[in-house]
């Protein structure tokens, strides 16, 4: 019996960048609000870059409660797709060039999407974390924190139900 030598460390990392990285702007509101994902190893943080285009009541200013609804909703739903990607990332069976040329896989579809807004999101960078709290083969849930300067004093969270989409094999 042979033993199938490990992949070096930077041709996982690679994969797992451009499987983001794919995931990530394979999706034109995304890209509109300037959305990115920053991953430490299997776990993401969303950043909402401030943008002046993003402010809803100039007079505070503050964030636009429907960017920051966005922003949390967006969370979630890549949380919940690197969640249910990650073992296929990992092992290579994911065509990672597939997914770079646009060949993207289907994404949870919302069931619902509830939001509390804690306090006005400030003209400033925003980050935002997704903890699945339930995911099977058909439904998934998750809560979404967001948080400006303090990572313990959230400005908005949301919590959100999913239809995951269906297993190709």
């Amino acid at each position: 019996m042979t033993r199938r030598r490990p992949e070096p460390v930077q041709v996982i990392k690679q994969r797992r960048d451009s499987a983001l990285s794919a995931l990530v702007h394979g999706v034109p509101y995304i890209q509109f609000l300037g959305i990115e994902f920053d991953r430490r190893g299997d776990e993401l943080t969303a950043v909402l870059p401030f943008a002046d285009k993003l402010i809803g009541n100039p007079i505070l200013p503050a964030l636009h409660g429907g960017v920051t609804a966005a922003f949390l909703e967006v969370t979630a739903i890549i949380g919940l797709s690197w969640a249910y990607l990650w073992d296929d990332i990992e092992s290579g069976t994911l065509d990672v060039d597939q997914l770079v040329a646009g060949k993207l896989p289907r994404l949870p579809k919302t069931i619902d999407f509830t939001v509390d807004y804690l306090r006005s999101g400030l003209p400033r960078d925003a980050y935002a974390r997704a903890q699945i709290n339930r995911s099977g083969r058909r439904y998934a849930s998750v809560h979404v924190e967001a948080w400006q300067d303090n990572r313990h004093r959230a400005f908005a969270q949301g919590t959100g139900h999913f239809l995951m989409p269906p297993s190709d094999g």
